[in-house]
């Protein structure tokens, strides 16, 4: 420490004066103007000398002073001297004081009145705008600064803290906005131009998105290139603050229902702008159960609805709506679908006809709405796509009473139906909904109208629609159209003249399901009031907290045990027989238990935590994140115990669905080593105990859930691997999610370190992109091959060799027990690609975490995957071909624009020429034009790659695949192709 100063010069002085006169001049400063605060511009010089603790919140209270009448000086009112005093409060005495501050409150429980008093200052409009603009300048410099040392903070850091400190406290109430609408109401002098452009700023700051994006980004730059995402203010967490923002809505709603229209625009201007946050299902939730105070079906509660929403433009109305249906919905229709019977239908029936009691009533007969409800039945933008059949039912049967509304729906619904290109471009999943929908709604119109349903199904429309539908190349397609065509037969046609097919497929429970739509009544029922399904999240966590204090009165009851008294009977040995016992060897002492090995006695755990037998317990554990010992032994042991429930009783199926949701959101708090491994391994156990539900639901929390980027990653991975063991490929992938006996150390002198593995090697390790790296090795060694093979010279000089038939036998696999392909297009693949179908008819071009480079080349190849799991000879081969085509073509410009996405787009095409390799001459036939379209498209790719490095290697090697495929097809089958190419050219 001492080489860290060298002195220079010395020089000895006793003339203290001059700093005794400094210290003086300094304090006089504070208390010179302490009698004389009567002018901001002493207020503010005074601010800007750094004032004391004391004066300074002797300034703060003169600032809130102007109710009281002592001076006529308003910082809430903008100004140029309020502008600057904020400025100088929000840049030079939040970081000086609220640390202080938020000290004080830690240490005595309470507020503290400085703190106070700065919050209420600051609670304006230009408060608002002065810390969110220095929040800004603040994130810029603090990217500018260069890594900081080890455990330590920048300043700009803990500034940034404390302003984001200072916002959660302004805005903790949900009357913040209310109270700052009041004021400017107050301030403004009744003086309406005034208070809308105030107004509009102060919903420009909080609604439009400036607060919550410099928060987010706040949040983002706090938690810096740290592995572990720190929990930030909820300032900057969409979801969060669209709920917080939704509450102080509903309270200007509630308070401002009987007022003039003037307040009506208030609210549809911030309501308005909140709904395009991004988040408008979390802040329907919220305006959902404020506005209905527990009944949504009681007068105020729908009054207060119908006044909120018809405040609102067209464009806000159906935003609105349709997102509180998605609420309505999740909170009070369940969404399981048993295809067995008609029965089945009568198990959700009260609530659906309560649901759309509620709904006939908040749509009324306002014509915009109606317009609303139509355009989401049609499924045009994939508005009621995968919401559920009991969704669909209730906003049915809340329209049912507009007759000439229903007839419009079900001839635009039909035309839909029998559209060629719809049949043909259109998810197979849209096409069921869309079909659902429409029996549904026959079903309605035949009992209001039967001679119109009549005369409909003898139109050029309907006639049309069922031949496009039988005529096309989908086997789905082509049921559906049978479906359809029988049903609506039964309704009009008498008994020997109606529609019948010989089709197997047509007689079974989900075609008997299909045809019986068409007798669902759901009335609107009036006196019935909603109820909410019951939480399956809400339970476990009721029993987590019986459980701890089962345990806790179970562990005092055994120390009870443990010290009362035992009677032991006590017996004499003789010497005879401890001579006799001489000869039995003596065994060593058993080595001591690691827990005794503590010197304290307290700390020893004599009640270990025992492996979970039953589901309930799995999902306690899993729940139980405190407790390091009980979390890591309900982990480590949830794949056996799910296996093994699976085919025993109804544990598993009746708790399914929650075991996979905390399972996808199960974080690793404590850093386990095998973490990902067993989780990834129990998911997979849930996918493969029931395919079809737990198929469909991932492939719905992949697209709806609020996951990060890994998660998601999981989820795919999960849908994949539980696909393949399926499909009898459990053995052979065993080593990628670690169930395996496989040495992990095998190469040591290969692996990077430990920190450094899990950061470069975390995407390598994938499980899809090693499948993805096994196939192309597998699809493109005899290419390889029959290319080097043409090089050596023709055929007729080369010498072939014969084996023996008992080699060839030897050689022969075995044929392998594939249940995949049974339910692959049901449960895994329809679901993936039709909810992408949404997902890009909802967003668009914009920018999403689906279309990110990596979620979007990991779910190519998911697909790419999934569709060679299911072999060659699956049923629907066809139909997820023509699906996967036309999506991997759609993606051509979002290739070119990352390598990832190329090398996955590549992938998939090699995979699906690959996968219907026995049986091109389908190909040429039906899929002709994409598959010129991806002839020229490879071609311009293989000549823009660079070669030369790895990377351009490998793109250009898939992309020589792919093109010696489609060469070889078009040469073959080139006068199938004579059609297609004049069509293309």
């Amino acid at each position: 420490m001492e080489d860290f100063l060298t002195p220079i010069s010395t020089r000895a002085t006793t003339n203290t004066e001059d700093l005794i006169s400094v210290a003086c001049e300094q304090t006089a400063v504070t208390t010179r103007y302490k009698d004389s605060w009567n002018t901001p511009e002493e207020i503010l010089n005074v601010l800007l000398n750094q004032p004391d603790p004391k004066t300074f919140t002797e300034i703060l209270q003169w600032l809130g002073a102007i109710s009281d009448g002592k001076h006529d000086f308003n910082i809430k009112v903008p100004g140029p001297k309020a502008a600057q005093i904020i400025n100088c409060l929000v840049k030079e005495c939040v970081p000086i004081f609220w640390n202080g501050f938020v000290q004080h409150q830690e240490k005595r429980g309470a507020a503290s009145k400085p703190r106070r008093l700065l919050t209420r200052c600051l609670s304006c409009i230009a408060g608002l705008g002065a810390i969110i603009s220095q929040v800004r300048l603040l994130i810029s410099k603090q990217r500018e600064v260069r890594q900081p040392i080890k455990n330590t903070e920048s300043t700009h850091s803990q500034e940034i803290r404390d302003l984001l400190s200072l916002l959660e406290n302004m805005m903790a109430r949900d009357d913040f906005v209310m109270k700052l609408r009041d004021d400017i109401v107050l301030y403004s002098g009744g003086n309406t131009v005034l208070q809308a452009l105030w107004w509009k700023e102060a919903v420009s700051l909080l609604a439009g998105g400036k607060l919550l994006s410099v928060a987010a980004e706040a949040n983002d730059v706090l938690n810096g290139k740290s592995q572990v995402v720190l929990v930030g203010s909820w300032l900057g967490d969409g979801a969060k603050y669209a709920a917080w923002l939704g509450r102080n809505i509903t309270m200007i709603h509630v308070n401002d229902l009987d007022k003039c229209s003037a307040d009506r625009k208030v609210i549809s201007l911030i309501l308005g702008k909140a709904l395009k946050l991004g988040y408008p299902d979390q802040l329907a939730e919220v305006v959902f159960a404020s506005t209905s105070n527990g009944d949504a079906t009681s007068p105020g509660g729908l009054r207060r609805q119908q006044y909120m929403i018809r405040s609102l433009h067209g464009s806000e109305q159906r935003l609105l709506l349709y997102s509180i249906i998605r609420v309505v919905s999740l909170r009070h229709l369940s969404n399981t679908e048993i295809r067995d019977n008609k029965s089945n239908f009568e198990v959700n029936s009260r609530s659906i006809c309560s649901v759309a009691a509620w709904l006939a009533a908040l749509i009324g007969d306002d014509l915009v709405l109606k317009d609303a409800i139509v355009e989401w039945l049609t499924g045009s933008q994939g508005g009621g796509i995968g919401m559920g059949i009991a969704a669909h039912r209730a906003v049915i049967a809340a329209l049912a009473p507009d007759t000439d509304r229903m007839k419009d729906l079900l001839r635009s619904l039909l035309q839909f139906f029998g559209d060629k290109l719809y049949i043909r471009h259109t998810a197979i999943f849209q096409q069921e909904v869309n079909a659902q929908v429409l029996l549904l709604s026959a079903g309605i119109v035949n009992r209001a109208d039967p001679r119109y349903l009549a005369e409909m199904t003898r139109s050029s429309l309907y006639l049309n629609a069922i031949s496009n539908r039988l005529a096309a190349s989908s086997p789905r397609s082509r049921f559906l159209g049978m479906g359809v065509g029988m049903t609506f037969s039964e309704l009009v046609d008498p008994v020997d003249n109606r529609m019948t097919f010989s089709s197997e497929e047509i007689n079974t429970n989900d075609g008997k399901w299909y045809r019986s739509l068409t007798l669902v009544h759901d009335r609107i029922d009036v006196n019935e009031r909603l109820k909410v399904v019951k939480n399956e999240n809400e339970k476990p966590m009721k029993i987590q907290e019986k459980e701890s204090k089962q345990s806790q009165k179970g562990s005092s009851f055994n120390g009870v045990i443990a010290q009362t008294s035992k009677i032991i009977s006590i017996e004499e040995i003789d010497d005879e027989t401890e001579s006799d016992e001489e000869d039995i060897p003596a065994y060593q002492k058993p080595d001591s238990d690691e827990e005794d090995e503590d010197d304290d006695p307290t700390l020893i755990q004599r009640h270990k935590p025992q492996a979970p037998v039953y589901i309930r317990d799995l999902i306690s554990g899993l729940r139980d994140t405190e407790n390091y010992d009980r979390h890591k032994l309900a982990l480590s042991n949830a794949c056996s115990l799910i296996r093994r429930k699976a085919s025993f009783g109804t544990e598993v199926q009746e708790h399914i669905k929650e075991l996979a949701t905390i399972l996808v959101g199960l974080g690793d708090k404590w850093k386990m080593e095998n973490f990902k491994e067993w989780r990834l391994q129990a998911m997979i156990a849930v996918v493969v105990a029931q395919p079809v539900s737990m198929g469909q639901w991932f492939s719905m929390t992949y697209f709806n859930g609020d996951y990060s980027l890994g998660q998601r990653s999981a989820i795919l991975s999960t849908l994949l691997m539980g696909a393949r063991e399926l499909g009898g490929y459990g053995k052979e992938d065993a080593s990628l999610t670690g169930s395996g006996d496989v040495s992990r150390d095998a190469f040591p002198s290969k692996r990077l370190p430990e920190k450094a593995h899990k950061m470069y090697a975390a995407v390598e390790a994938l499980p899809v992109n090693e499948l993805a790296q096994r196939l192309e090795k597998t699809i493109l060694r005899p290419l390889a091959a029959e290319v080097a093979d043409k090089a050596t010279g023709p055929n007729a000089l080369k010498v072939r060799t014969f084996s023996s038939r008992m080699q060839v036998e030897k050689k022969r696999k075995k044929a392998i027990p594939n249940d995949l392909a049974k339910i692959v297009a049901e449960g895994f693949f329809f679901p993936l690609t039709g909810r992408w179908r949404i997902h890009v008819d909802s967003f668009g071009k914009s920018k999403t975490v689906h279309s990110s480079p990596f979620l979007l080349s990991q779910f190519l190849k998911t697909l790419a995957l999934l569709l060679h799991a299911s072999g060659s000879s699956t049923v629907t081969l066809p139909q997820m071909t023509a699906e996967f085509w036309d999506l991997c073509l759609s993606l051509r410009a979002a290739g070119l624009e990352d390598v990832t996405v190329l090398e996955a787009l590549l992938f998939s095409f090699m995979t699906i020429l690959d996968i219907n390799g026995n049986n091109l001459r389908r190909v040429a036939e039906e899929s002709g034009k994409e598959l010129l379209e991806t002839q020229s498209w490879v071609e311009q790719v293989f000549e823009k790659a660079a070669g030369g490095s790895e990377e351009g290697e490998r793109i250009r090697m898939l992309a020589a695949g792919v093109l010696v495929t489609t060469r070889e097809v078009a040469e073959k089958y080139q006068r199938l192709l004579v059609g297609e190419l004049l069509n293309y050219t």
